[in-house]
């Protein structure tokens, strides 16, 4: 491939990553950020999903769009799950940090605090799997959970990816608009593939 068509590849590649991006901005903010989080991501999930299979051609606009609001009604339904056991722990941290002393607290935090990681992976995951398979709603949360604390190397290899994205736009907060989403759904939903892939031929 000569240096003209090398940087129409990059310049393809680039373009997608940011569509994709302001499309979950923007319908993340249509469902006034709570109900429009959950829709958003599966959109933006199927999207990444579509180019880690080699299929490059998927309209970016016209397939988020179709997927936000087809998934809308059932995605917020098991967003509002989560969001319940975040506000629950939420509350737990602020009640042992404002009215608790002591060891006991301080092993108390640690504990909700492991939970709340617990949580915040097992979403990122939910996603992953809500795009991939086709499951119950309480199959859903039940394998987001399982895959977060039975799959101890997938999830380093995230945690280093987000870290990893996180540093650059740190160092560059001007990307936020074109990769602060897209960045991070693409590396998580690659490594799930392929635990999704070792875990199918072990079936």
């Amino acid at each position: 491939m000569n240096k003209g068509s090398w940087m129409i590849v990059v310049c393809e590649w680039i373009w997608r990553a940011i569509s994709a991006n302001i499309c979950w901005i923007a319908f993340t903010a249509l469902g006034l950020g709570v109900f429009g989080f959950f829709p958003a991501t599966v959109a933006l999930f199927t999207i990444v999903r579509k180019w880690l299979r080699k299929d490059t051609d998927v309209h970016v606009w016209k397939t988020f769009k179709q997927v936000y609001f087809k998934e809308w009604k059932r995605s917020n339904g098991i967003g509002l799950v989560f969001y319940s056991i975040g506000l629950f722990l939420f509350i737990d941290i602020r009640i042992t940090e404002t009215f608790m002393s002591g060891v006991f607290a301080s092993f108390l935090s640690i504990i909700l605090y492991i939970l709340l990681i617990i949580l915040i992976l097992a979403v990122g995951h939910f996603f992953a799997v809500y795009v991939h398979y086709v499951l119950s709603s309480r199959e859903y949360i039940k394998q987001s959970f399982l895959i977060t604390l039975t799959g101890l190397p997938s999830t380093i290899w995230i945690g280093a990816g987000f870290f990893v994205i996180g540093y650059l736009i740190n160092q560059v907060p001007g990307l936020i608009p074109f990769i602060s989403a897209v960045a991070p759904a693409y590396w998580m939903m690659k490594v799930c593939l392929n635990r999704f892939s070792r875990l199918e031929r072990l079936c």
